[in-house]
């Protein structure tokens, strides 16, 4: 039967894989089907996401009191114990997002691991250095990647409201250091942050730590010890909306209903064309991508080692579980989705225009996806293989190299 009107059966391969990375691994890996309820409750929509407007010590700071911190997979740096967090699940990274109005400021503070921002909505005014001298813009669809161990801040410069989605490297972000500034002015407000990162506020009735329980200014000294970060390094770190190098991704891509396409952003992905290289190669803990799929295209099925979130930007996504369980989920843009390692699953277009998703995977080693054996043999009769490193080749080129063990 020709590919373009043949039907995948791939529950067979799915349960030889899983064996097989049970061997592998040496320990047992039966993953039951992924059943409806399983897969809605991975599913964090829009209206799902809940605000907190008391996660950090700058919450009463008049300018930076109306913005809103969310804590979407994983804590985040919240120092609220009033943060709702919808998917605390461990990934390896976390996964946030903060609202503000015109105007509003995120003042200057440190993170100990990576902090990229996904502009979703808005234009924003990023800053950096001891003080916040340094500034640059972001716009929808552009990603930045801040060091760690420098001090940054971030304010709406547009006439709207706007929103940034954040991923954090680790499970354990460590929190954050504010500015000492901030923390000065925070204290006339009865604001304090313990030495266990916990939002003390003494307007509810909270006791003041003592010197030794709560997390000092920042000497002066060791401020100005802190790493400059020149304007041409930092600009080395932002990947705008028009300058992202989509290509043709996947071993599917000659396929009817194939040609979906990535674009590196930070890190190894699953991209499985050699000429892709992410802009931010230093490590975070995590690779991001932006895959796009138009219209009628879809990707799979396949499945990979690792936990995969979907940041969706625009369009719509249809996500199936190829394992038996029959579950099936329709991710639209603004929500998020996890999808567990190991997991089958295709992901197809359903919009009416193309679907763009920032694709997140936990770990800085490359990815490997694997497709199912019907898609590797429909690839092979139009040409296509895989090389011996997973990557897209002709196939007529490929030997077999029998002296493997």
């Amino acid at each position: 039967m020709p590919p373009s009107t043949k039907r995948w059966s791939t529950v067979p391969f799915v349960r030889s894989r899983i064996r097989r990375t049970a061997e592998i691994r040496k320990k047992d890996m039966t993953m039951p089907p992924i059943t409806q309820d399983i897969a809605d409750k991975r599913h964090i929509k829009r209206e799902d996401y809940v605000s907190c407007t008391v996660a950090f010590i700058d919450c009463k700071k008049p300018g930076s009191d109306t913005k809103e911190n969310y804590s979407i997979i994983g804590p985040g740096v919240t120092s609220s114990d009033d943060q709702i967090i919808n998917l605390p699940e461990a990934h390896g990274f976390n996964i946030g997002a903060a609202a503000m109005p015109h105007g509003i400021t995120n003042n200057l503070h440190i993170h100990f691991t990576a902090e990229v921002f996904i502009v979703q909505a808005g234009e924003w005014t990023f800053r950096w250095g001891s003080n916040g001298e340094n500034e640059i813009n972001g716009k929808k669809g552009d990603i930045v990647s801040v060091p760690t161990w420098i001090f940054r801040g971030f304010t709406n410069a547009g006439p709207d409201d706007g929103w940034l989605f954040t991923i954090l490297g680790g499970d354990n972000t460590g929190g954050v250091i504010f500015h000492p500034e901030i923390i000065r002015e925070a204290a006339d407000y009865g604001l304090y942050i313990s030495s266990d990162n916990r939002l003390i506020d003494t307007s509810r009735g909270d006791e003041v730590p003592p010197e030794s329980g709560r997390i000092p200014p920042m000497p002066d000294e060791d401020v100005a010890a802190l790493r400059d970060v020149s304007r041409s390094e930092m600009m080395s770190r932002i990947v705008a909306s028009d300058a992202r190098d989509f290509r043709p991704a996947f071993i599917d891509q000659v396929l009817p209903t194939g040609g979906a396409q990535i674009a590196p952003v930070i890190g190894l992905g699953m991209t499985q064309n050699r000429d892709h290289a992410a802009p931010i190669s230093n490590a975070h803990e995590f690779s991001a991508e932006w895959l796009r799929i138009e219209p009628g295209q879809s990707v799979g099925p396949f499945m990979v080692d690792e936990k995969m979130v979907l940041m969706m930007h625009e369009g719509q996504l249809q996500l199936d579980y190829i394992d038996g369980g029959n579950a099936s989920v329709q991710v639209n843009a603004w929500d998020t989705y996890s999808v567990p390692a190991g997991a089958m699953r295709t992901l197809k277009a359903t919009g009416d225009t193309a679907t763009e998703v920032l694709v997140v995977l936990n770990g800085d080693h490359r990815k490997r996806p694997v497709f199912a054996t019907e898609v590797i043999a429909a690839a092979k009769e139009a040409g296509l293989g895989l090389d011996a490193s997973g990557f897209v080749a002709k196939a007529s080129l490929l030997p077999s190299y029998g002296r493997a063990s």
